[in-house]
């Protein structure tokens, strides 16, 4: 294959990715973060301690985080055909992505929410603060160099599982990688897609890196 057959190829590769990661990240972050504040606020010694709905939502997250990706592709199959209109194909690839990552999403955010200096919290509550009041203005603002770096991790991670949308009939640079380069043994073809999807996870972990120093406050 010709370098300008590569070059084209990979381009629409890098384009294919980008569509099926952006919006899924996004997704997960409308639902993964409300879940996430949730799980901190209802826990025990919360600020809205709920023991049971802590319970039963850490349950439902850490089951959806334990099936593997491809194997949550599978069985999606019938629920992604009636969200997005067809399991097969690059935007099909959305969904699955989304409710892959939502969890995982969850999860970061809740370590990164429990990082807030209880003393701040409990000044906020002296101080007759309301619930959201305490999330929005204190708990969040805290946290924000460290949801950054989350989200920076988050991307990448769903950047890696775009890799297996060749199984649903996606594109993307994985595809590209092991469909037209491994198996067809144009290793030219494998080594640059695999370049390209390095250097976007570089890309959007120093982006991460840059705004997680822009808005730490203790380091300025």
């Amino acid at each position: 294959m010709t370098a300008d057959k590569i070059w084209t190829l990979v381009q629409q590769g890098f384009i294919d990715t980008l569509y099926m990661t952006i919006p899924s990240t996004l997704l997960a972050y409308l639902l993964g973060l409300p879940l996430g504040v949730l799980l901190v606020i209802t826990k025990r010694g919360g600020i809205r301690e709920r023991p049971t709905l802590n319970k039963a939502l850490g349950v439902i997250i850490n089951f959806l985080r334990s099936v593997p990706f491809l194997i949550l592709l599978v069985m999606l199959f019938p629920i992604t055909r009636v969200v997005m209109g067809t399991s097969v194909g690059t935007r099909s690839i959305i969904f699955p992505l989304f409710v892959s990552a939502f969890p995982f999403v969850a999860r970061m955010v809740e370590g990164s929410l429990n990082e807030v200096d209880s003393g701040l919290i409990e000044a906020a509550q002296s101080m007759g603060s309301t619930t959201f009041q305490i999330i929005w203005k204190v708990m969040l603002p805290e946290a924000l160099p460290s949801l950054i770096n989350g989200a920076a991790i988050c991307i990448t991670t769903i950047l890696a599982y775009t890799a297996m949308a060749g199984a649903a009939g996606g594109d993307g640079l994985g595809k590209i990688a092991i469909t037209y380069g491994l198996n067809r043994r144009e290793y030219g073809v494998m080594y640059a897609a695999s370049i390209a999807l390095v250097v976007m996870v570089q890309v959007f972990q120093m982006i991460g890196n840059i705004l997680t120093r822009v808005t730490d406050h203790r380091h300025r």
